[in-house]
Parts: structure tokens; C-alpha cells; sequence
């Protein structure tokens, strides 16, 4: 396996130089199913697992190797390894995991562009998409946003119209992989050494459009209902597939709860027109709810920001705000510190009163 063509740079060589000394190899994770692994290496495809020291050293469960990641792995067999390091990821995106705990889960790591695919037979939802380019912020990788089954959609032209309102400057491509010609606007985006991950909800047709660029039928697929449009869950794990052109592919299961695992910064590159109108606010610290002089109030009046836009923006600075104070200590100390010096307050207020 070239791994140049996968993605492997001095960037990548020069982390595992380390390992290279020990005797290690370099591999990268093809496809990562609980506990067990499968490989991309220089001499040939590996089963693997993780080493009893990597669990020892790894600091949560979301540092463990997944999709995409590239990992310094020492031959136990003909075609057995052990995982001994994951390398450093260049970008990884993450979602909240279920669950009550604030713990991150990985989805695809070291990729370069995420093709975010929307299916135009009754999935099609802007407020889902907006987490996704949310997420995809926080990732460091690029989006693309794809449009898929446009062979199906009667009203193509507005969708794209919607679609431009909230895609920023990430690209957008109307596909159809059962059309001749029709991924013919994903391809120029592939390219030797690139990684893409396709994400989206279950039935939008990603491994469908996996199966159409490598050629053949490599992962399995099923009709959405009818009834509501929603797919079966046919993908049960990730997989980075290598493209016989050189690149990489990931394809993901479908992902109907989209929890943000993300920061205010991220949120505000996803509705930088927002951003920009609140800039010219009377006051730097305006909540938009009231103030003279409010630049945001002004534009939902006149029509400039779309009010169910403005509703998905707070809702996602809400989540972006507690995930920050539940992932970093020092926010946290501090926000506790504003609330005994509120509650402080209130009470000395109360015992005035009395």
C-alpha cells in the first residue's frame, strides 16, 4: 500500500520518527470495530489491537484509534500487529457522545474535506445541516455540502437557493449517484493524499456514493422507507476505503442525534453573517434582547437575518457555552465563582427585605 497516496506527509513521518527507531511500523486505521483494528501499512492489510500500555497511557476513550487515525504499530504475525501509539491528529470531527457524561466521540479523524450529504427526497433539513457546518468548524477540516439524489427533487433550484443561505463559503454540489455523470461535481474534489469523510443521516445514500466512485458494490445499501424517507442504518461502522486513484474515503453510519461537541468559535464561523451584523451593535456586551441601539434586532426586523436562522444560532451558542464550561476547568471555576457572587447578593438582598 503507497502511503504517500493516503496521506502520509513529512508531517506525518516526522511524528513517527520515534517509532521508527523502536522497530515500529506506520499504519494507518482502516476500519476500527470495538476493541480490534484493521490496518493500511507500507507492506501489507493488518488485523490489530491495542497494546496493554496504550490503554494504560490513552487519557479517555475517545484517544483511542479510530477511522483515518494513524497509528505506530509493532508486527506480531504474518498479518497480526499491536497498536502501541496513535499520532498526533491533524483534525478529527467529534460529536458529543449519548449519555449524561460530556464525553467526546470520534468520528473520522485526519481528513481533509467532510462532504456533508443531504438527501432531497425528504431529509433535507437547513437546521440539521447548520450543526453539521458547526461541527465541521471545530473538526479543522473542510465542508462541502452535497445535495444527493437531486434526480428525485421537483424543486432542485430552490433547495439550492435555501441551501446557499447558510452554507457560508463552503462549496455546494447537486449529485445523484444513480445518474451517468451525476457525481461528476464530487470528483474534482478527490485527489492523491486526500481524505474525505461522508457524513449525514441514515438513508441520504453515502455508501451509495462510495460504491459509485470506487466502481463496485463495496458497502452494502437498502432503500430508505418510503413512508418518511428515513434510512435503515445498512452502515454499522466506519470505514476509510483507499481509492485505486490515490485518496481516501470515509464512510460513516448515519447519525440521526447530532450532539455538538464544540466551542462558542466554532458556532460563529457556522453564521458569520450573524456575527458580522452584531458587530455593529451599540454595545459590546448586547444580548439582542431589548438593548437601543441593537444591530441584530434591527436586521430581523428589515428582513436581513432570517428569524428561524437567529433561533438555530442562539440554540447552538447555548449548547457551545455548557459544553465549554463542562470541558474546561478554568471556565467552570470561574462560572461558579460569578454565581456565589450572585447568589451572595440575592441573599444579602433578602435578609434587607426582612
Amino acid at each position: 500500500m503507497n502511503l504517500e497516496s493516503l496521506g502520509a506527509d513529512s508531517a506525518v513521518y516526522g511524528a513517527f520518527e520515534t517509532y521508527a527507531a523502536q522497530g515500529l511500523v506506520l499504519g494507518r486505521v482502516a476500519m476500527a470495530q470495538r476493541d480490534q483494528y484493521r490496518l493500511f501499512t507500507a507492506a501489507a492489510e493488518l488485523s490489530a489491537e491495542a497494546s496493554g500500555a496504550l490503554w494504560y497511557r490513552t487519557p479517555d476513550r475517545a484517544s483511542m484509534p479510530v477511522a483515518g487515525d494513524w497509528v505506530a504499530a509493532r508486527l506480531v504475525g504474518e498479518e497480526q500487529a499491536i497498536v502501541e501509539a496513535v499520532l498526533p491528529r491533524r483534525s478529527c470531527f467529534s460529536r458529543r457522545a449519548a449519555g449524561r457524561r460530556e464525553s467526546e466521540q470520534p468520528v473520522a479523524a485526519n481528513i481533509d474535506l467532510v462532504f456533508l450529504v443531504c438527501g432531497l427526497d425528504g431529509d433535507f433539513n437547513l437546521r440539521r445541516l447548520e450543526r453539521y457546518l458547526t461541527l465541521a468548524a471545530e473538526s479543522g477540516a473542510s465542508p462541502v455540502i452535497v445535495l444527493n439524489k437531486a434526480d428525485v427533487a421537483s424543486d432542485l433550484a430552490q433547495r439550492l437557493e435555501e441551501t446557499a443561505a447558510v452554507a457560508g463559503t463552503a462549496p455546494i454540489v447537486a449529485s445523484s449517484a444513480h445518474d451517468p455523470g451525476g457525481l461528476d461535481g464530487l470528483m474534482e474534489f478527490l485527489a492523491p493524499g486526500r481524505t474525505v469523510a461522508l457524513l449525514g443521516s441514515s438513508g441520504v445514500g453515502k455508501s451509495t456514493i462510495v460504491n459509485r466512485i470506487v466502481g463496485e458494490e463495496r458497502l452494502r445499501t437498502q432503500e430508505v422507507r418510503l413512508s418518511d424517507s428515513r434510512g435503515r442504518h445498512t452502515t454499522t461502522h466506519r470505514e476509510l476505503i483507499a481509492l485505486a486513484q490515490g485518496g481516501a474515503l470515509i464512510d460513516t453510519p448515519g447519525m440521526r442525534e447530532l450532539q455538538l461537541w464544540a466551542g462558542q468559535e466554532s458556532v460563529d464561523r457556522a453564521f458569520e453573517e450573524i456575527v458580522a451584523i452584531a458587530m455593529d451593535c451599540r454595545y459590546g456586551d448586547c444580548s439582542h434582547s431589548g438593548e437601543r441601539g441593537c444591530a441584530v434586532e434591527t436586521a430581523l426586523a428589515d428582513g436581513r437575518i432570517d428569524p428561524e436562522r437567529w433561533e438555530s444560532y442562539r440554540k447552538l451558542g447555548k449548547e457551545a457555552r455548557r459544553h465549554e464550561l463542562l470541558t474546561d476547568p478554568i471556565a467552570a471555576h470561574e462560572q461558579k465563582k460569578k454565581l456565589k457572587v450572585m447568589f451572595k447578593a440575592i441573599n444579602a438582598r433578602n435578609r434587607s427585605k426582612r
